[in-house]
């Protein structure tokens, strides 16, 4: 019997995409067994990948367009449309246009990246005619609450003396007031949804600035004023549209993007599995696999906390598999995961080296793990007793690799 191996891992940030990651996880398992059959799912979560993942699924047609980038440079992005039946719907994803990866190293500050080419995004979409806009949020690189998205579409977002603020998550400390009367009419028109990580929120403790803040460039004294923009940023939009915003599942996504889009623009907000899995099938593929093999830039803590290896996992132990999880580097509390699904874990890293250099190297690193592994795995089938990583569908306690 061949073992059917399922790779369904996402892509590391600011390095693989998704389809690649699964390319070199296949090679290296491969090189252990030639034989095996092998089965691709590349994830996606709102993140990088979303609108492309999806428009291939759906046979829909991706569109190029140039909006605003985080830094206010302009930037080449896309949005797509669905193919298939029902309303004219887009999809598009705020990293295309204000993801970490277009905020270059040295400019990485939260204060001041912008959403405001999010808010392009959709005006591009309605231009083209959506009767519904699809958004993923993920990998952003900014804190802005949304901000400069509801910028773009006509909002105003007013100071004590009627001025209009600045951009970018710091200017939210001057905000008193928000006009909405000047925004895009058709906005009404249109039915918004949003993938999103349900566990984040917009204030608190657990609030995005103060969790996610730091990936983005802020300092601890940044976080906190941070932190207190989105404090008063919640009020006004509470007094402006009755929605109190501070702890709303998913209102800290993308850097505070999800509470915006719900406040300002009447979005519906989902856990992003749920709008994910509508387009991309993986119950189809678990139920045929014997093992499955994960990846993620990073596992630790907040991996349960909505990650695709956890949702991976999540799944999998429906169908009794062991779950396999690859990384780039091992983080703080990374053992919480073996409490989730995820069985083992395993960092690419050989030694010690800089990020530049990891990010280049990222395709041998990671074929050469999934190799190791590979063969981890064929000794642990020699062990007495001699149950693991049966293949399902197998009579006999001993594995057969034919």
């Amino acid at each position: 019997m061949k073992l059917n191996v399922l790779i369904a891992p996402s892509g590391f940030k600011e390095s693989l995409g998704a389809d690649e990651v699964t390319d070199c996880i296949a090679a290296g398992v491969l090189r252990v067994l030639p034989e095996a059959r092998i089965m691709k799912a590349p994830l996606v979560d709102g993140g990088e990948g979303f609108t492309k993942a999806l428009v291939a699924a759906t046979g829909g047609t991706l569109h190029d367009v140039v909006v605003t980038g985080p830094v206010g440079q302009p930037v080449q992005s896309h949005f797509g449309f669905l193919g298939g039946q029902g309303p004219k719907t887009a999809v598009l994803e705020m990293a295309a246009a204000a993801g970490l990866r277009l905020v270059p190293h040295e400019c990485r500050d939260p204060l001041v990246t912008t959403t405001f080419g999010v808010g392009e995004l959709i005006k591009a979409a309605l231009d083209a005619g959506a009767e519904r806009v699809l958004i993923g949020c993920g990998d952003s690189g900014t804190n802005d609450g949304g901000a400069g998205m509801a910028q773009a579409l006509g909002i105003r977002l007013l100071d004590n003396t009627g001025k209009e603020i600045g951009r970018g998550g710091g200017a939210l400390a001057k905000l008193s007031r928000i006009d909405l009367s000047g925004h895009d009419p058709r906005l009404d028109q249109v039915r918004i949804d949003v993938a999103c990580n349900w566990h984040n929120v917009l204030c608190g403790p657990n609030g995005v600035a103060r969790v996610f803040g730091p990936q983005k460039g802020a300092s601890p004294e940044t976080v906190e004023r941070l932190a207190a923009a989105l404090d008063r940023y919640a009020g006004v939009l509470k007094d402006a549209t009755g929605i109190d915003v501070r702890g709303m599942p998913g209102g800290g996504a993308s850097g505070g993007l999800g509470a915006g889009l719900c406040a300002l623009l009447g979005a519906r907000l989902h856990p992003r599995y749920e709008i994910v899995m509508q387009y991309l099938e993986l119950d189809s593929l678990l139920a045929q696999a014997d093992v499955v093999f994960t990846a993620e830039g990073a596992i630790d803590f907040q991996t349960p906390r909505g990650k695709i290896p956890a949702e991976v996992a999540r799944r999998a132990k429906k169908y009794g598999l062991p779950v396999i999880t690859l990384a780039g580097t091992i983080g703080k509390n990374a053992c919480v995961n073996l409490e989730c699904g995820i069985d083992a874990y395993s960092s690419i890293m050989e030694a010690p080296c800089t990020l530049a250099e990891a990010i280049e190297d990222a395709p041998r690193l990671l074929e050469e793990t999934a190799e190791r592994v590979m063969r981890m795995i064929l000794i642990g089938t020699h062990l007495e007793p001699k149950t693991a990583f049966l293949p399902h569908h197998a009579t006999t306690l001993q594995l057969a690799i034919a």
